[in-house]
């Protein structure tokens, strides 16, 4: 995979790391009490970071388009950790319909499956990924707008239905973004634009609601249903699931809330960024988009 231009030089992971180890929030329990929703955890990314919150302690909300996949990783959540208060809420997130009544139903019909009237971390992971093998001329422009209508009104949607509860919780707000934000690549301008576009949304979050901490981070380069659609890429696919649900717990932990309105990549070395390069992000503004001036 060629290095996108707009990088940060540190050394770079593929897999849990120390400074991500998720081990003392499994062994403490650490987000006992918080609920968090996660927008497609049905599968792959959204699945594996459900899985790990639960395991240190948190309620899930469990949304996707597929019941029996929501039910599926439920199951599979509760042999993972048997005392984990599990909702699955069943809704499309690019219907504003089903996403309003979607957090409806888990702040205040959440006590149901004892998640409690709240919500402290959301993540947007439902996305679209699509075969990518023309320029965009010469496909179907009703598929490059679904995937951008999956990867930016998707999140915008959950946004604006659940940054209302965060402001009360000073909770967190986490997009799947993706590297491919930051990159010009032939043939996945769906993909890398929409992409680029929820970037600016999460810079507008902590403006508009200053009380909630939102990042949108790149998961990793991971192999799943979606990546499989492009053959292309698969040498690309070296990064784990489970680099991706460590870099949230991290990110939702305390210690990154520095980050908030910016773009994070969950393959850098987070304790090398912090030591290195976190003055110089927060004093010149850094790791968001610009226009780029010649000087």
């Amino acid at each position: 995979m060629p290095i996108p231009p707009e990088d940060l030089p540190v050394k770079i992971h593929h897999d849990i790391y120390p400074g991500i180890d998720p081990t003392p929030h499994f062994e403490q329990k650490t987000y006992t009490g918080k609920t968090v929703l996660i927008a497609g955890a049905s599968r792959g990314i959204g699945a594996c970071i459900a899985k790990f919150y639960a395991r240190a302690g948190a309620n899930l909300a469990l949304v996707g388009r597929s019941k029996e996949g929501l039910l599926g990783v439920r199951e599979e959540i509760k042999d993972l950790a048997p005392e984990a208060r599990v909702g699955v809420f069943e809704g499309d997130v690019c219907d504003v319909g089903d996403v309003e009544r979607v957090v409806r139903e888990v702040v205040e019909d959440g006590t149901d499956a004892g998640l409690g009237r709240r919500l402290d971390i959301v993540v947007a992971c439902a996305g679209k990924v699509d075969l990518y093998d023309r320029p965009f001329t010469e496909d179907d422009p009703e598929k490059w707008w679904k995937t951008v209508e999956a990867n930016l009104r998707g999140v915008y949607n959950i946004a604006h239905f659940t940054l209302p509860h965060l402001d009360k919780t000073s909770g967190y707000f986490i997009i799947t973004s993706s590297t491919a934000a930051q990159c010009r690549i032939p043939l996945i301008s769906p993909y890398a634009i929409s992409k680029h576009a929820v970037g600016r949304l999460n810079e507008y979050i902590p403006i508009e609601h200053p009380k909630v901490k939102s990042i949108a981070f790149h998961p990793g380069t991971i192999k799943t249903a979606m990546t499989d659609m492009n053959p292309s890429i698969a040498e690309w696919c070296v990064d784990s699931v489970e680099l991706a649900a460590g870099c949230c717990l991290k990110l939702t932990g305390g210690g990154g809330d520095w980050l908030s309105g910016r773009f994070y990549d969950a393959t850098w070395d987070f304790d090398e960024v912090e030591e290195k390069w976190k003055e110089r992000i927060v004093e010149d503004g850094g790791l968001v988009s610009r226009l780029s001036i010649p000087l």
